[in-house]
């Protein structure tokens, strides 16, 4: 009788641990369906509301990653994650503010909320929600990890290319810089999310992941990405008559999608 109590044990762990993934997955497509329900009426309003709306979508696509995280990777991986992506964003941002490395001279308004080290609260849990699908992307590719955390970066850079003429438009930060610019931002923003989020991607490629090698089901991350490209795309060329940020954000952001999507050498290497 022992020996079969013994026996069970194991197996009731496993079914309360599939239980737990699937009420995480559950929660998750939840807060997936709360990002794409938030951004859907971002340009109709203004003000206050849009404001509102700003912070929502940070919130609920920061958790949707998140959550994902937990369910897929387990909770270890997914403090990790919080760990580097959140408290590397504030690092950066904070580095940034005072002394305009690696992006270049801005400052942060009021509009965003709270401020830490004079960086606003959600501004690193924005770069956490998309360093996590940008991640997820380029994992299949973690054969080749150098080139898989470049892409990842530039997975970051090219999102930025919508981002930042929207926020500065808003009024939620301005630049300072000199230089070169794309549609109003400097060019040296852009290399510095390239670096960061290349950095970034990388160790979060380097996160300790026992089950690295099993399938997992990736939709959600993969589907907050391809809502977050079209319709950034479709905002830009429409509601906020932006076509240059349309057409930049678009083509790169674009390309850079679909090279992650695409098998690459190593890959088919591996699957001999």
């Amino acid at each position: 009788m022992p020996h079969a109590l013994r026996a069970a044990r194991p197996r009731g762990r496993d079914r309360s641990g599939e239980i737990r993934r699937h009420r995480l997955s559950a929660a998750g497509w939840l807060l997936a369906i709360g990002v794409v329900a938030t951004q859907i009426p971002y340009p109709l309003v203004d003000g206050t509301a849009r404001v509102a709306l700003t912070a929502a979508t940070v919130v609920l696509f920061f958790l949707a990653s998140t959550t994902h995280a937990a369910a897929t990777r387990g909770p270890a991986w997914a403090a990790g994650f919080v760990v580097v992506a959140v408290g590397g964003g504030l690092a950066v941002e904070t580095l940034g503010v005072h002394t305009g490395v690696p992006f270049g001279r801005y400052v942060y308004g009021s509009s965003l909320g709270p401020r830490l080290f004079g960086v606003s609260i959600v501004v690193p849990l924005a770069w956490a929600m998309m360093a996590y699908p940008a991640y997820v992307l380029v994992r299949r590719h973690q054969r080749a990890p150098d080139r898989a955390a470049v892409l990842g970066g530039l997975v970051l850079a090219t999102w930025d290319l919508f981002l930042d003429p929207q926020m500065v438009a808003a009024g939620h930060w301005r630049w300072n810089a000199t230089g070169p610019a794309l549609n109003g931002i400097p060019v040296t923003n852009f290399l510095g999310w390239l670096l960061v989020g290349t950095l970034l991607t990388g160790v979060l490629l380097a996160l300790p992941d026992p089950g690295r090698a099993e399938p997992r089901d990736e939709r959600i991350p993969l589907t907050l990405l391809a809502w977050t490209y079209l319709s950034s795309v479709l905002a830009n060329a429409v509601f906020f008559v932006r076509p240059g940020v349309a057409a930049l954000g678009g083509a790169a952001m674009g390309a850079v999608l679909l090279a992650g999507l695409r098998p690459w050498r190593s890959d088919q290497r591996a699957d001999r």
